[in-house]
């Protein structure tokens, strides 16, 4: 084995992580995450795929074609996801039309072919240096660790159409390594395809939808896909990944304006930031400024405005240095009234006053608000509020959270259905706390009510509020077709009930009126009879799951319950589970049937053929550690995206500290006993469940940095340990090391699916002792040497 084979190892591998990150970033904003967990995780067992066919047709790996296949992994990774866009996919009508079925498994081909050749490149180098396994399968791992920041860094430097063309860059420079006589050429025309390229890759990556209004500004980086809409001269909107929207409202920076000038907000909390002669403020998700600028007019003396998104606040402080991409818009009717109608705030948006025949100017967000963030009463934060809010104690005076959404998924990969940590019964555990003796809060949500009170009552209960039903209220907005949960740290009187929001008069009940307490006509409400029978005597009377959501199972978005499933009613899907269709568990219970049904009796294959097979026990023990190591790498993302706060962070923390320890740990695997990385894993995930979550949750008041380097230190070596066992199996089976990557492939798909389904219904606890089991039954699979030599036919 020279130099090059561990280069052009690492290098493959850097392409298909980057792969997987950089498109689920772009299927989860232009299809919805649902869905594109749905075709990447499929697309992904074209890595095991590519293993297997080189199994059966051992001539894909000799050495004079290596060079051609890396080739054609980058051509794919072009190529693919144009294609699928080409398409014109309609998810809601996958059940309805065989048409559409079609698409989808073209779709997973085009995707899936990057990782098939990848898979047949990697196999081929394993199995051709089988002895050398421990340093290859580290270059593999480091590859993998050091490709997740470098994707990052260039979704946010390029933007992230423009780095998923990039993805194919270390796979060509593979390609020309190992590339002989004229097979050099075929990189260096594909990477100089690839840079002609990059100027269209916004446009070949974006799905044709009506726009709301006509976009005056694009922006594309690895938390999010933003847009900003013109609604005229009084608002612009900010829409992130084409679902969660956020108003941005024209301000002069005029203070002494009149009343009757003064803004109207349709959710009005200047009653509650008047009951306080220095209010101090914090908006949960500040988006566009609309809560800063209303707690502003109403005399908070203080504003925490935090904001998950750093560029949303980067915008709002400094503007965009490139300009805005679109000048001369184009006016859309497509988008109807109503639709505008939804949008907070879009009362104030004046589209008609548009002159569509003159350029837009130049007019950043700062000087739209009139630079409402340089406020000196506002503290401009790019955190995630949960973790921010566990640094302030007995702080804020009134805390208001407006439209916060949990839809967008984490950039952890194609495996995660992932939540934000806002609505949950630690969350509001925490809000409790962070609020001050005589402190509000209201939390707005349009589909998540029945949990949020769930989740209130237990928080209450374990904290030990005394009179807990008098400590929070709920109101309905008919009209806005929002809920809004409303707490105070003091007992509510009907004073402050009554006029929390706007006078509760009979002329309003259309606009707005109580849920919790209920008048006589709303007793059997679903919320009141949450509150007062609790959600485990009402949960089998609704179609939706309303127990509450914990952070060992933060799914608060996962509303659908089996019992909902019917064939009849799927000719159209909508892309989430707020009246209960089970969506998720349906699209996880598809791709493990497809690999139970399809993947796993292919590699079964190799065992008709001619020449040395698997036995049972390498066969299983390959497929179950497949397994268990996406069902731990998945649940550590999540589980330390709460005590890290931005998940960006988390994903860059868990992912490198977790790989970078197993290509340490693969090359160190010869000089330990075969029991002790078992053991040591088993060890350390029980540690996990026990005893990490409670040093996490001590140390959440720490800053980032030292949060970050807590989580290397807890995950680091766990990585050391993981990173043994493919390679001890690997060099008892030798050349048939590629049969088991193949079988590893397609278990570690089964894993990572099969572990959100525990999760969803179990938690991460119980999702991380699944997999220490699983590592328990490998070990007892490897300790016996008999049954590992191979079998000839």
């Amino acid at each position: 084995m020279k130099r090059r084979d561990l280069a052009i190892v690492a290098l493959v591998s850097i392409s298909i992580i980057a792969l997987e990150l950089a498109w689920t970033r772009i299927f989860s904003a232009e299809f919805f995450y649902t869905f594109a967990f749905l075709v990447l995780s499929i697309a992904i067992l074209g890595l095991g795929l590519g293993a297997l066919a080189l199994r059966l047709f051992p001539s894909l790996g000799r050495p004079e074609k290596l060079g051609l296949i890396l080739s054609l992994t980058g051509l794919m990774t072009l190529v693919g996801p144009p294609a699928v866009f080409e398409l014109g996919l309609v998810f809601s009508a996958l059940l309805s039309s065989w048409i559409m079925v079609g698409k989808l498994v073209i779709a997973i081909m085009l995707l899936g072919a990057a990782f098939f050749f990848g898979g047949i490149a990697l196999a081929s180098i394993f199995k051709q240096h089988h002895r050398q396994i421990p340093k290859l399968y580290m270059a593999d791992l480091i590859g993998a660790g050091l490709a997740v920041p470098v994707i990052i860094l260039a979704m946010n430097g390029f933007g992230t159409p423009t780095a998923s063309f990039f993805c194919a860059m270390p796979v060509l420079l593979a390609a020309l390594i190992a590339g002989r006589g004229w097979s050099k050429i075929v990189p260096v025309v594909i990477a100089a395809v690839i840079f002609m390229a990059l100027g269209s890759a916004n446009s070949l990556l974006e799905q044709d939808r009506p726009q709301r209004a006509p976009v005056m500004y694009k922006h594309w980086d690895a938390m999010s896909k933003i847009k900003m809409y013109d609604f005229g001269p009084l608002a612009r909107g900010l829409e992130i990944d084409n679902v969660a929207n956020s108003p941005v409202y024209a301000f002069d920076g005029n203070w002494t304006r009149p009343d009757s000038e003064k803004y109207q907000f349709g959710i009005d909390a200047s009653y509650l930031i008047e009951q306080f002669d220095s209010c101090t403020f914090l908006s949960l998700g500040s988006g566009g400024g609309t809560d800063v600028l209303q707690a502003l007019q109403a005399g908070a003396t203080e504003v925490h405005a935090v904001e998950v998104n750093p560029f949303i606040n980067y915008m709002m402080l400094y503007g965009d240095s490139s300009g805005y991409l679109i000048r001369y818009p184009q006016k859309d009717t497509s988008a109807s009234d109503s639709s505008l109608a939804e949008e907070p705030g879009a009362d104030l948006a004046e589209t008609d006053t548009v002159d569509y025949s003159v350029p837009l100017p130049i007019v950043t967000l700062p000087e739209f608000t009139g630079r409402l963030f340089h406020d000196p009463r506002v503290t401009v934060v790019s955190e995630d509020a949960r973790a921010y809010t566990r640094r302030h104690k007995n702080k804020f005076d009134v805390i208001y959270s407006l439209s916060s959404n949990t839809w967008a998924a984490l950039a952890s990969g194609s495996f995660a259905l992932a939540e934000s940590y806002l609505f949950t019964t630690e969350a509001f555990m925490d809000y409790w706390e962070s609020l001050s003796d005589s402190g509000y809060m209201m939390m707005e949500h349009q589909f998540y009510m029945p949990r949020i009170v769930s989740e209130v009552k237990d928080a209450f209960a374990r904290l030990g509020v005394e009179d807990p039903l008098s400590h929070f209220a709920v109101y309905d907005l008919p009209q806005m077709r929002r809920n809004i949960m409303f707490i105070s740290k003091r007992p509510l009187t009907d004073s402050i009930r009554y006029y929390a929001f706007g006078a509760l008069t009979p002329e309003v009940y259309d606009q707005r009126h109580l849920l919790y307490p209920a008048p006589d006509s709303l007793q059997d409400s679903l919320i009141n009879r949450i509150v007062l029978e609790g959600w485990q005597a009402v949960a089998g009377d609704v179609p939706i799951d309303i127990s509450p959501a914990t952070d060992d199972c933060p799914f608060i978005a996962q509303m659908g319950l089996m019992k909902n499933f019917k064939f009849e009613g799927l000719d159209r899907i909508l892309p989430y589970e707020f009246f209960g269709f089970p969506l998720a568990k349906m699209i996880i219970i598809v791709i493990i049937l497809v690999v139970g049904i399809l993947i796993l009796p292919l590699n079964l294959l190799p065992y008709v053929t001619k020449g040395p097979h698997l036995r049972f026990a390498p066969w299983m023990y390959f497929f179950i550690i497949g397994m268990a190591f996406m069902m731990v790498e998945i649940i550590l993302i999540q589980k330390y995206t709460l005590f890290i706060g931005t998940s960006i962070f988390a994903i860059i923390t868990v992912l490198l500290s977790l790989l970078l320890g197993c290509g340490i740990g693969s090359s160190l695997s010869e000089k330990v006993g075969h029991g002790v990385p078992f053991l040591a894993i088993i060890i350390w995930l029980l540690l996990d469940v026990t005893v990490f979550g409670r040093l996490t949750g001590a140390l959440g008041g720490l800053t980032m940095t030292p949060r970050i380097l807590v989580s290397g230190l807890l995950i680091f070596p766990l990585g050391i340990f993981m990173g043994m066992p493919f390679p001890k199996g690997a060099m008892r089976v030798g050349q048939l090391v590629d049969w088991g990557f193949a079988i590893n492939g397609a278990a570690s798909v089964i894993g990572a699916t099969l572990v959100m389904l525990t999760a969803f219904n179990f938690g991460y606890s119980v999702s991380l002792l699944i997999a220490a089991t699983l590592y328990l039954l490998a070990l007892g699979l490897i300790a016996k040497k008999a049954g590992w030599q191979p079998r000839t036919s």
